[in-house]
């Protein structure tokens, strides 16, 4: 088949790379433009840009779908189908109906359980049990589409947004060139999704990564797992921040967020947490030891 792929960050790799390597036509691969990044912010491509670049697929990097001419050079390539992970821009109706079989797309979730932006994230600070791959065919709503295929994964207790996110690129790349395949052919029965259980993943705002010493350790837990390693969770003390990035549940007692022995073990609004891994502003992340080493943090200080 004739496919354009659409994605842009590290996500969407082992999908466009099983496309390829499926011996379908890629034609093109649409992608953000490249963004300035790093301390000299000097523009630079994305993940997928630069993997479509050394394959040698031709890359187009429009600022927006909605521009009419780039609707029309969409449409020109004369698709069966594209696929779209983790692109970046809404798409708007007219791009959808351009190749044969529509657009399809890669969701890091079992929807409708957390359409939207940050499904991992949320599935972790939820403190789902599970979480998946969904291949659906797109409409205009947001996820709203039906659902082609999709597989399940187990969220460990040690599970991150990293290691999930790791799990789930993979899953959707062993989804996708079969989904396809079976589109074409027609045997797919696609799955309307439910009414009942939807839930939108709200991107993630930075304003909530400060830990909330008067929840559970749980929920603090699962809020420093959720944000790993992006945007980071941090609790402040004396007028530094500090990233949180693991820890461990423990049993003890006090007011929250006050340091209940020499070893970073937090008491939180129920339960107390025992920080294995920080991060200083300006320095490198550290294990527990090391930390403490050049930074005590005694029994009795309070993190807020």
């Amino acid at each position: 088949m004739r496919i354009a792929f659409m994605g842009t960050p590290d996500f969407a790799l082992p999908t466009l790379q099983a496309l390829v390597s499926s011996g379908h036509d890629v034609v093109a691969v649409y992608s953000q433009p490249p963004a300035p990044a790093g301390r000299g912010k000097k523009e630079r491509k994305s993940p997928v840009h630069m993997w479509a670049d050394d394959a040698g697929i031709p890359v187009y990097t429009p600022k927006s779908m909605k521009d009419p001419a780039e609707q029309a050079a969409f449409s020109a390539l004369d698709l069966d189908v594209a696929v779209v992970v983790a692109y970046g821009q809404i798409l708007p109706q007219t791009v959808l109906d351009a190749p044969r079989y529509g657009c399809v797309n890669v969701h890091a979730s079992l929807l409708p359980r957390w359409r939207g932006a940050a499904p991992i994230h949320r599935a972790v600070m939820a403190g789902d049990k599970e979480t998946g791959v969904c291949i659906m065919q797109m409409e205009a709503g947001l996820d709203t589409g039906p659902v082609l295929a999709r597989a399940k994964t187990e969220i460990a207790a040690e599970d991150t947004t990293l290691s999930l996110h790791d799990r789930l690129a993979a899953m959707g790349g062993g989804l996708i060139v079969d989904a396809i395949e079976q589109l074409a052919a027609g045997s797919l029965s696609p799955e309307v999704q439910a009414d009942e259980g939807v839930t939108y993943a709200h991107k993630i705002d930075k304003a909530e990564a400060r830990i909330d010493w008067t929840e559970s350790s749980t929920d603090v837990d699962r809020k420093i797992r959720g944000l790993f390693p992006f945007p980071g969770a941090w609790t402040g003390l004396n007028g530094e921040r500090i990233k949180l990035l693991g820890g461990t549940l423990e049993n003890g007692e006090g007011a929250p967020g006050e340091l209940l022995d020499d070893e970073l073990l937090v008491a939180c609004g129920e339960g107390a947490y025992r920080i294995s891994r920080a991060q200083r502003a300006g320095k490198g992340a550290m294990n527990r030891e090391d930390f403490l080493r050049g930074f005590p943090v005694p029994h009795g200080s309070r993190f807020g």
